[in-house]
């Protein structure tokens, strides 16, 4: 997508703005959006969505179909179809972390249903496999942990039991529940952090807002 095309779009708003003597705060306010969301589209750095051009059509006193020329059609058309893209991609992933939460029923072998979301999934971006991957990774890495401190436990408890008689047992659940909570903190905290930055970075091509 060209720059001539968001720009078309960008200065057509910003000139209409201008002929009705709005300042930007007050299109905003007419238009329900935010000063910055103004700012951005009449810089060309983002795109309006259909719902948000209708509002400042409104707000502007002008038809929609102002707007809608081929140009900015077919930017518009772009842009939404690369954000249900990234909409796709970020859902993916978000499933595979989700998933992941199967290691509170089969904790040995629950990373075999986040490898299933992967194979069955369509998704072709690289990046987004990337990151799939990893996720799975790090939870065959957390079973293997889980395996090593049980043994560990284990080979303590067996050395405290023939040697050691007057040295405490570690309970077995302890570092099941430690284990336990350190994934789910970690499930929840790669949810919060694919939220915050994928919306930075959603998109190389101009946001759609």
């Amino acid at each position: 997508m060209s720059n001539n095309r968001v720009m078309e779009l960008s200065q057509k708003i910003a000139l209409l703005r201008k002929q009705k003597g709005l300042t930007q705060e007050q299109l905003a306010e007419r238009a329900g959006v935010t000063v910055r969301t103004i700012q951005r589209i009449e810089s060309g750095e983002s795109i309006p969505r259909a719902y948000t051009l209708q509002n400042l059509a409104k707000s502007l006193e002008v038809e929609f179909e102002e707007f809608m020329t081929v140009q900015n059609q077919d930017m518009i058309t772009q842009t939404l179809t690369d954000q249900t893209s990234y909409d796709e991609n970020k859902t993916f992933l978000k499933i595979l972390y989700l998933s992941s939460f199967s290691f509170l029923f089969i904790p040995l072998i629950h990373f075999l249903v986040p490898i299933i979301v992967f194979k069955t999934s369509k998704i072709k971006d690289q990046n987004t496999l990337r990151r799939g991957r990893k996720i799975i990774i790090e939870q065959v890495y957390w079973v293997i942990s889980l395996s090593l401190i049980m043994l560990l436990t284990v080979a303590y408890n067996f050395t405290v039991v023939r040697y050691l008689p007057g040295w405490s047992l570690i309970h077995y659940l302890w570092p099941l529940i430690i284990m336990y909570f350190l994934n789910t903190v970690f499930i929840i905290r790669g949810i919060l952090k694919l939220n915050k930055k994928m919306s930075e970075s959603s998109l190389s091509l101009p946001t759609a807002i």
